[in-house]
């Protein structure tokens, strides 16, 4: 865990006070609802559709259980009783009033966390690989430079009014699990042939309306220049980044408006002025903010354990849940474990506040009191005991956390579209609903094997629908709610975009269309292929004429 020190507390303690005044004024009328806009943003609080929306950061991810208990109590005291994890790997609250947001901020300053800079046109919350400091496949742990950007991005007064929002990713390990390619600055850490640490680093990637994977900006960064290097790009971000069109304004409209190879000309000539400045991260920095992570207290374990393989041999329910739920990690005798948050008939994300209690519970017993938030919308235990799984299961399963899903078709990614966000064109929750509902059986889940479903209600993407194998979007069509589905995208080191497979569907046709596709897929696989193996092999074709086969001229409906 990443320990406060005294200047990260009096920030945050002194932002709630600021943030206090500014609520009291607006309510008693001495601000208005334009002037008191901006000031609500850059503190996590957005309108939504029926109430304010908190968000809360979780900063690469990482948390303790005194944080989750926090967390626990905020949605019992101020909301409806449970919270959300985001595509972005933070906390939300669909129902504080607003009144009670000061309050609330006070409280999370407590236990150390914030919602600064969650929202608005300025550097986001910083996110990196769940299994960022566990992962057998890390070159090395990102998490102190990704601290280090925290603090550099955090008030950066030239930074704090951008174009749009700004998005950083940072990896260290040989598997892209941060989804860098979909970021507008994209860190990926690795070491040369002489040992020697270095950053590619990846530039105008994002989603929404114009999806665009990022490029290569700089192959072979030296890591004390990470900061200077960012400031360079968003300088020339800054500088000339759409601010007359919002559909235009992302840093990739600008990259593709200018080429990379001018784009990189013009960071270049900016990074010139600044390459050597006091924002060069020396190794004394490093070691600084690295002192600040504390370290779990490792015991010394082989990397096997009897009971463990008797129980896995004895029950099937266990032995799915390894399979799926279960992850290597680079400590001999120990694993990361994902508490699904995709159970069928709750919003994937959605946890209740004593779901909450007993995931922190779970993690003083099992886990060095520390989790992570994953972008898939799950909470991951990060350093479990082998000989301590049967019984994390039996707990885990009892508090309806541990259904045997991840990486399934089941293990949707959605954000709340219409149900909350004022910004969505349509119901995104139903959705993943009635397609959970349809593949409901875990048999037939594990016989389809690994495939990444996204919902997104609106063009804003926040679903990550475009990197789905596949992909639904939600879109109003004469004023009512429709749904385009797309194919082939895919999140990691061979990212893609999915291809809209036609025209769109009613709401109550969507699972049908996903079943039309899946049963494509099992037709035509190979023993070894994903369905994304399977759809880039053979191409769109087969599952388009699949899924229209049946829908003539005038006719709406594609059956089941």
């Amino acid at each position: 865990m990443y320990k406060y020190d005294e200047y990260d507390q009096r920030i945050v303690n002194e932002r709630v006070a600021q943030f206090r005044d500014q609520t009291r004024r607006y309510l008693a009328g001495e601000l208005g609802e334009d002037e008191f806009k901006p000031l609500r943003l850059q503190n996590g609080l957005y309108i939504q559709r029926y109430a304010p929306m908190l968000r809360v950061a979780v900063p690469y991810g990482l948390l303790g259980s005194a944080q989750i208990r926090k967390l626990a109590h905020i949605a019992r005291t101020y909301d409806k009783g449970y919270a959300h994890v985001s595509t972005r790997q933070n906390f939300q609250f669909n129902w504080p009033e607003l009144k009670n947001v000061p309050d609330i901020l006070a409280e999370l300053a407590e236990v150390e966390m914030h919602a600064i800079q969650t929202s608005g046109n300025c550097i986001r919350n910083v996110t990196t690989d769940q299994f960022a400091g566990i992962a057998p496949d890390e070159t090395v742990d990102p998490r102190p430079l990704a601290e280090i950007i925290r603090q550099c991005s955090t008030f950066h007064p030239e930074f704090a009014l951008l174009p749009r929002k700004f998005k950083i990713a940072v990896t260290g390990a040989r598997e892209d699990r941060a989804v860098l390619q979909m970021h507008d600055v994209g860190l990926e850490l690795f070491r040369n042939p002489a040992g020697e640490l270095r950053i590619k680093v990846w530039v105008g990637g994002g989603l929404g309306r114009t999806p665009i994977l990022g490029s290569v900006l700089h192959e072979e960064l030296p890591w004390q220049h990470i900061l200077t290097y960012i400031e360079a790009i968003v300088r020339v971000y800054n500088l000339h980044g759409r601010r007359d069109n919002s559909y235009k304004a992302r840093i990739k409209i600008l990259v593709k408006a200018l080429g990379i190879e001018e784009f990189k000309r013009q960071v270049e000539a900016e990074w010139a002025f600044q390459k050597e400045g006091p924002n060069t991260v020396t190794q004394a920095e490093l070691d600084r903010v690295a002192r600040n992570f504390t370290a779990p207290d490792y015991a010394a374990l082989a990397d096997a354990d009897a009971g463990f393989e008797a129980k896995l041999a004895e029950e099937k329910g266990f032995a799915n849940w390894v399979k799926r739920n279960v992850h290597a990690h680079k400590q001999p005798g120990y694993r990361a474990v994902t508490l699904s948050l995709k159970v069928t008939g709750i919003a994937p994300g959605d946890i209740t506040d004593r779901q909450l209690d007993i995931v922190a519970d779970l993690a003083d017993k099992y886990s060095f009191g520390e989790l992570r938030t994953s972008h898939e919308q799950n909470i991951i235990l990060s350093d479990v005991k082998l000989g301590d799984l049967y019984a994390l299961w039996q707990e885990a399963r009892a508090a309806g956390l541990a259904t045997p899903n991840i990486g399934l078709i089941t293990d949707i990614i959605c954000c709340p579209g219409g149900s909350f966000c004022d910004l969505a064109n349509a119901k995104s929750i139903p959705i993943a609903e009635s397609i959970q509902r349809l593949f409901d059986d875990l048999d037939y889940q594990h016989d389809i094997g690994d495939i990444e479903l996204n919902i997104s209600g609106c063009m804003n993407s926040c679903g990550h629908h475009h990197v789905g194998h596949i992909g639904v979007l939600g879109v109003d069509k004469n004023e009512s709610e429709w749904y385009q589905v797309s194919i082939g995208g895919k999140q990691g080191n061979d990212a893609s975009l999915g291809d809209v497979i036609g025209p769109s569907f009613a709401a109550d046709e969507v699972a049908g269309v996903v079943k039309r596709l899946i049963d494509v897929y099992l037709e035509n696989r190979t023993p070894e292929e994903r369905f994304i193996d399977t759809v880039r092999r053979i191409g769109h074709v087969p599952f388009k004429a699949r899924v229209y086969a049946d829908r003539q001229p005038g006719k709406q409906k594609v059956e089941a």
